[in-house]
């Protein structure tokens, strides 16, 4: 029997994949667990993605990725975020954005190396530190600001063995916006203290109502510290074609582009020449996300906020919201798992973003508005159940 390595059993399957995998055994599932859009990619980026492979564009490309599509995303920072990057050395192509965290923690950690990650986080990021040889640092106080954390709560959390920061704005699970004044804290933090800032910013386009989003690579020092991680999965509803990016001070490219010709060479071609159409586009592509999202985010919000025993907070970006149900007694899993069986729901249970998250479940509301209304009937009917 082969005996596997100790970094690999520290690593557990997350409570996402978890209940999405239990909801394939219900026909009638209304499933809201993955940030998985049911919208389709545009046309015209499909077509420039069916054109390379007609065209036999289907070869490895450089390490770093085809040097038209650094171009265009450089163009695409300078258009939208008013960002200058060199598409030479400031830019690696990966194979979605959970890849361009891993390559970026492997360039920066050293074994038992520290990083800081605030809860509420995204599931996967506890993991990757580890599988890194790193030590996460899970920042989760349930007496700070609901769905949040607090800087002196960091600041409290750093020792000399601290070398990064992730930050995931607007936030996986929770639907915020970092508060600037959080993030000139944070950015004032890791002056100080020397630290890298890895900046997760996969949900920048879809922000809703009036509220602001602006990268900590805009506030002065900043630049030559942060690590900047994104990817065309959720702007352009290509999840599946996993093609995302990392924009970084360029010893730290070049040390990701040296891993990657070692983890997987590059992003598959046919994905990066749809990357290039989707990016140029000037917003055509994605502009209708907006209103979709806006729409389902309502309807669920609205519904949701009738349920007796149910609390909740308007998203402000993203497409999740999470809901308190501590109302119930049970635990978040408990809670999932119930809904499910009972009434072949799938949600998230919040534990999987931090322990103080507890008291929450997150849905995803990437389902069009017939089924998520549905899924409200459900939930409202489980609820008045386990009040009987």
């Amino acid at each position: 029997m082969i005996k596997v390595s100790k970094v690999s059993e520290k690593v557990q399957p997350s409570l996402t994949r978890k209940l999405f995998n239990m909801a394939k055994a219900y026909n009638d599932v209304i499933d809201f667990t993955l940030g998985d859009p049911d919208v389709q990619t545009h046309q015209a980026i499909k077509d420039a993605g069916c054109a390379a492979i007609q065209q036999g564009k289907t070869r490895y490309s450089q390490n770093a990725g085809l040097i038209e599509l650094r171009q265009t995303i450089s163009e695409y920072y300078n258009r939208t975020d008013n960002i200058s990057v060199d598409p030479q050395s400031e830019i690696i192509v990966t194979v979605g954005a959970m890849e361009g965290l891993f390559l970026s923690l492997l360039s920066i950690l050293d074994p038992l190396d520290e990083v800081i990650i605030p809860a509420p986080y995204y599931v996967n990021y506890v993991q990757m530190v580890s599988l890194c040889h790193g030590v996460p640092v899970i920042v989760d106080n349930p007496n700070a600001e609901e769905l949040s954390f607090s800087i002196s709560d960091i600041e409290k959390a750093i020792t000399p063995r601290t070398k990064a920061i992730i930050i995931n704005t607007p936030s996986n699970p929770s639907g915020k916006i970092i508060a600037s004044n959080k993030i000139k804290a944070i950015a004032e933090i890791a002056q100080r203290h020397n630290l890298v800032v890895i900046s997760d910013e996969v949900y920048k386009c879809l922000i809703y109502d009036d509220f602001k989003f602006s990268s900590i690579v805009n506030i002065d020092g900043m630049r030559e510290r942060t690590i900047l991680i994104n990817s065309l999965s959720k702007e352009f509803c290509m999840t599946g074609w996993r093609i995302g990016y990392v924009i970084a001070p360029k010893e730290v490219i070049a040390t990701m582009t040296k891993l990657q010709e070692n983890v997987c060479a590059c992003a598959p071609l046919p994905s990066q020449y749809a990357a290039i159409e989707a990016l140029s586009g000037n917003g055509r592509y994605s502009e209708n996300m907006v209103n979709i999202f806006t729409n389902r985010r309502n309807v669920l919000f609205n519904g949701i906020s009738k349920i007796d025993g149910l609390r909740c907070s308007i998203p402000e970006a993203t497409f999740y919201l999470m809901v308190d149900i501590s109302s119930t007694g049970m635990s978040s899993e408990e809670f999932a798992v119930a809904l499910l069986q009972e009434e072949h729901v799938a949600v998230v249970p919040g534990i999987a973003y931090g322990n103080s998250c507890d008291k929450y479940i997150r849905i995803a509301f990437t389902l069009e508005e017939e089924k998520i209304r549905e899924g409200i009937n459900r939930i409202n009917r489980f609820m008045n159940n386990i009040k009987k």
